[in-house]
């Protein structure tokens, strides 16, 4: 009797490890996201004294065409048939579909970016079903797999949170136009 208590036993211990936990799925964009994010102090050209800049570099996107060139027509007598066939040259030729394109954009100082500033992130994006990980104030790669995909749907495809993207979270203030009616 012991031995089919012991079995029984070892059956559902097996099946309970078997059963699927709710643990949420893995972020696998976050092992996509490179460590190594681009933040520039000096912007481009004309960029306001003391603000902070990214910049997202997309690259050129060639395609590959193979083509057939007649060099020489085929002989074909009356009653239709080939005397001598037509004679192709193949040629292969790369074209741009996409220049390279540089996109810079505004991004929150580096001071800004504290442990509270990156908590309320994770919290907004989390909110957005955007991030999938635990609050922890990093800017680790899920929180900037999360970034990029968040501003992805606006044309931004960066892990480097932009200023705009932090406006349009409610982290970082929005300036008021100088006709504002409650500009001082």
């Amino acid at each position: 009797m012991t031995d089919r208590l012991l079995f029984a036993t070892a059956i559902v211990l097996g099946l309970n490890a078997c059963t699927i936990a709710s643990v949420a799925p893995p972020d696998l964009a976050a092992f996509n996201e490179p460590d190594i994010v681009q933040r520039f102090e000096k912007g481009p050209p004309g960029a306001r004294p003391g603000s902070c800049w990214g910049k997202s570099v997309s690259p050129a996107i060639f395609e590959t065409v193979t083509e057939q060139i007649l060099l020489q027509p085929a002989e074909i007598l009356s009653d239709g048939s080939v005397l001598t066939p037509a004679v192709y040259k193949t040629e292969t030729v790369q074209r741009i579909v996409r220049e390279r394109r540089e996109t810079w954009f505004e991004t929150p100082c580096l001071d800004v970016l504290t442990i509270d500033f990156t908590e309320s992130l994770q919290r907004a994006l989390k909110a957005r079903k955007y991030y999938r990980g635990s609050i922890s104030g990093n800017m680790d790669a899920k929180t900037r797999a999360a970034i990029r995909r968040y501003q992805n749907e606006q044309g931004l495809n960066s892990g480097i949170l932009a200023l705009e993207t932090a406006r349009q979270l409610g982290l970082v203030a929005v300036p008021r136009s100088p006709d504002s009616p409650d500009s001082p």
